[in-house]
């Protein structure tokens, strides 16, 4: 068995978490213990001609601005290598191999562009360098396509080819099929790299697999720093080298990675956490970018089931590219077409007829004015509904519900033995075990302003006019401060998610309620910014 490469690509993969300002000083430092410790190759950053140069940052606009990191320091044994995203970079920006500091540079680019690249790459090749390919995604490649791509590297024999999981999608017996085409079609002298990302937290586990089932080919595993990198970051370098050490054959000073760690890695954890989360997840479980889920999260209101049935409408081709406009689309038209709330409209405008109602919300003033909430009760007998929320201080008679993270919130409070408040949920919001009384169309109920598009209460005064309620009172609307945690009652605000624009909201729904008042009158038992 041949011993593996250690690549590490902390300074360039690292610097999407906070934009490659690691300092001067920090990226010196870190090249050096790398070298120090034995690490084969360091990749010391992105060579991007948009950006301007800036000597705290690893990402640099032509080659000779990599230069002043190695004034004065003499490596030991790494290979000291660039990438480029394939046009950002033109090949002038590109000093030759003798009068650069770099040994190699790796090359990203899409299936698309794969025979531009390659040709790029013939060219960085013809000024001294040993050249990386690396097709990201390579998980869009069907077989065919693949077996096609490897015939075309083969032509410029570059000293590296990765295989690279650029959103952390494989499983070992994925993995496993790519290893067997690349290994058996590339030529045998072209080193086999991999780079994965931890979405499924894979990473570690399919760089072993990997160099477990290749024997007669020289291969290179891709880590970083702490897993520091996109998205959910990528196989840990401190952990590849431990097992490299123990199972390969390899001599790693890990206590000098480790220092690099300590002392410039976990400062920029702290400032902003990488690695495994929930969104990340869902996005490899559906294959897809994870700006689309990021998206469909930042709406506030889906359950993880409706994110789940949109991204499934994202065709194969758009999946790993990112386009706003359609996942705006998917999402508008799941809303439009998931619940026909004709029968329980007219189901409810029966209930609701000639009865007064009353809509209890989560304001401090609903517990403040208890006497003069309860008087009005005890005097008018109405239907009593809480917006988003449930109380034990009031006798109930419905639970309206427009948000999942609400609804799980009061969860146990709406099936306690002794409620037995009837339950509207919209339709954006997945039925556990336990029954929704009415489903309502969620989109329909949405307002036109986005500051207050899915607000709750908005949402249901909508209903009610769409059932010809043309009058209600409510109790706990007070309005919102600029402070989002002093709007709400206690038990209230251990949920709080929507900061932002609180203060416009006032204005907005006092706008609607003005807008719409010849439809529905609104009357407040408490104080209120609305009215």
């Amino acid at each position: 068995m041949k011993s593996p490469l250690l690549l590490d690509c902390t300074l360039r993969d690292g610097g999407f978490v906070n934009d490659w300002l690691f300092g001067f000083g920090s990226i010196k430092s870190i090249i050096s213990r790398l070298d120090y410790a034995g690490v084969d190759i360091i990749e010391v950053g992105f060579i991007d001609e948009r950006r301007e140069y800036d000597e705290n940052r690893s990402i640099f606009p032509d080659t000779d601005c990599i230069l002043p990191l190695f004034e004065g320091y003499h490596k030991s044994n790494a290979l000291i290598v660039g990438m480029i995203d394939y046009k950002t970079c033109d090949i002038d920006k590109i000093s030759n191999r003798a009068q650069s500091c770099l040994d190699g540079i790796r090359v990203i680019f899409k299936k698309s562009d794969q025979d531009g690249a390659l040709e790029f790459l013939g060219k960085i090749k013809e000024k001294g360098y040993n050249i990386f390919v690396n097709p990201v995604s390579t998980t869009e490649y069907a077989e065919d396509e693949i077996i096609t791509l490897i015939e075309k590297i083969n032509e410029i024999n570059p000293y590296a080819v990765s295989i690279v999981d650029t959103y952390g999608l494989m499983h070992s017996i994925e993995l496993m099929n790519y290893i067997d085409i690349f290994d058996s079609k590339l030529n045998e002298d072209i080193i086999l790299g991999y780079h994965a990302h931890n979405n499924f937290q894979m990473a570690y586990a399919n760089s072993i697999f990997l160099m477990e089932r290749i024997t007669n080919r020289t291969i290179s595993i891709d880590g970083s720093l702490y897993g520091m990198g996109k998205s959910a970051g990528n196989a840990c370098t401190e952990l590849l080298a431990m097992y490299m050490n123990k199972f390969c054959g390899r001599d790693f000073c890990i206590h000098q990675i480790q220092e690099a760690i300590d002392v410039d890695i976990l400062k920029e954890f702290n400032k902003k956490p990488w690695g495994y989360n929930f969104e990340y997840y869902v996005a490899a479980l559906n294959d897809c970018h994870p700006s689309y889920v990021h998206h469909l999260t930042n709406k506030k209101t889906l359950s993880t089931k409706s994110i789940n049935d949109i991204l499934s409408g994202i065709s194969m081709d758009k999946k790993l590219i990112y386009d706003e406009k359609l996942i705006e689309t998917l999402y508008l038209h799941y809303n439009n077409n998931y619940c026909n709330d004709a029968q329980v409209a007219e189901a409810l405008k029966k209930e609701f007829s000639d009865r007064k109602v009353l809509l209890l919300g989560p304001g401090k003033t609903l517990v403040d004015n208890y006497p003069a909430v309860d008087s009005f009760i005890q005097k008018n007998k109405p239907l009593i509904i809480s917006i988003n929320f449930i109380i034990k201080s009031f006798p109930i008679n419905y639970v309206f519900m427009g948000n999942a993270k609400r609804y799980s919130q009061f969860f146990h409070e709406m099936y306690r033995d002794d409620t037995d408040a009837k339950i509207i949920c919209t339709s954006n919001i997945t039925e556990p075990g336990n029954k929704f009384d009415y489903v309502v169309n969620y989109s329909a109920l949405l307002a036109e302003n986005p500051v207050i598009r899915d607000n709750p209460l908005i949402m249901f005064l909508q209903l009610l006019k769409n059932i010809a309620v043309t009058e209600i009172w409510m109790a706990g609307f007070d309005g919102y401060t600029q402070d989002n945690s002093i709007n709400y009652y206690t038990d209230y605000i251990r949920l709080l998610f929507c900061q932002d624009n609180v203060v416009l909201r006032n204005e907005a729904i006092k706008d609607w309620l003005t807008d719409n008042s010849s439809a529905i009158q609104v009357n407040s038992l408490t104080p209120t910014r609305y009215l």
